[in-house]
C-alpha cells in the first residue's frame, strides 16, 4: 500500500501529523507493506529565499492579531510536548523550496522521512534558516548523506521540477492544505488526525484493498483433490 504525504517544513501540523502517523504505523500489523512517499507543497511560495522574516512580523502583516497568535503557540507547545516534539520561540519565515529539494534528492537515497524529521527538527527546535545552504549541507550530512553531493545538488537546479510538479499535483486533486495523505490515489486523510483515526483508516484501507486481494489469489485445493 502506497501512501503519499504532502507536507511543508514550516507547517507546525506536518510535524504534528508526522509523528500522530509513525506513532499508528506501530500499531498495524502491515505496516512492513507500506511504502511512503513524501510530496512538496509551500503554504507561501511567495516567501524570499534570502531574506527571513520573524513570525511575529509575518503573521501581524497576514492580519493575526497577537492574541491569536500567542493562543496558537501555547496550544502547539502543549501538542508537541505530549509527542515528543520542542516548538521552541524565534523560529523564522523563509522559504522552503530549498529545503523541499533536499527531502526530494534525500528521498532519491532512500533518506526522505530521515530528512523530514531532521528539516522540522532544525527549523521549530534549533530555529534554523533553512534556506541556508551550509544549513542544508549540515543537515543532510547529519542523516547520512554525501556533503559533496548535497552541495552541488543544492548549486545546480536538480529537483526544481520534481517539487514543482508535487505542488501542481497537490492543486490538481485539491489540496488546499497540509499535512495531506492519500492512500493509493484512493482515500485522502487531511490534517493531524489523532493517532487511533490514523490506525483505523489505514487498516481499513489495507485490509479493504490489498488483503483481500492477496487472499484471493492465493493457491488452494478442495476436497475433491481439484487446485487451482
Amino acid at each position: 500500500m502506497k501512501i503519499e504525504i504532502w507536507s511543508d517544513v514550516m507547517c507546525p501540523f506536518c510535524y504534528i501529523g508526522k509523528k500522530h502517523f509513525e506513532a499508528a504505523l506501530e500499531q498495524i500489523p502491515y505496516k512492513d507493506k507500506i511504502q511512503v512517499e513524501w510530496k512538496s507543497f509551500q503554504l507561501d511560495q511567495d516567501l524570499s529565499k534570502v531574506e527571513p522574516i520573524e513570525a511575529k512580523a509575518y503573521f501581524a502583516k497576514k492580519g493575526y492579531a497577537e492574541e491569536q497568535v500567542a493562543g496558537m503557540k501555547t496550544r502547539l507547545k502543549a501538542m508537541g510536548e505530549a509527542i515528543g516534539i520542542t516548538f521552541n520561540e524565534g523560529n523564522i519565515m523563509i522559504n522552503t523550496g530549498e529545503a523541499h529539494r533536499l527531502i526530494q534528492f534525500a528521498q532519491s537515497k532512500g533518506l526522505g522521512n530521515k530528512a523530514e524529521e531532521a528539516l522540522f527538527k532544525a527549523y521549530f527546535t534549533d530555529n534554523k534558516n533553512v534556506a541556508d545552504y551550509d544549513t542544508l549541507v549540515a543537515i543532510g550530512e547529519s542523516i547520512g548523506l554525501n556533503q559533496t553531493e548535497v552541495s552541488e545538488m543544492l548549486q545546480s537546479d536538480a529537483f526544481v521540477f520534481e517539487v514543482a510538479s508535487d505542488i501542481l499535483d497537490a492543486r490538481n486533486i485539491g489540496v488546499t492544505g497540509v499535512p495531506f495523505f492519500v492512500i493509493d490515489r484512493k482515500y485522502a486523510l487531511n490534517g493531524a488526525q489523532p493517532v487511533e483515526y490514523f490506525v483505523s483508516a489505514l487498516t481499513q484501507a489495507y485490509e479493504k484493498d490489498h488483503l483481500k486481494s492477496n487472499e484471493d489469489d492465493a493457491v488452494s485445493c478442495d476436497l475433491n483433490g481439484q487446485c487451482d
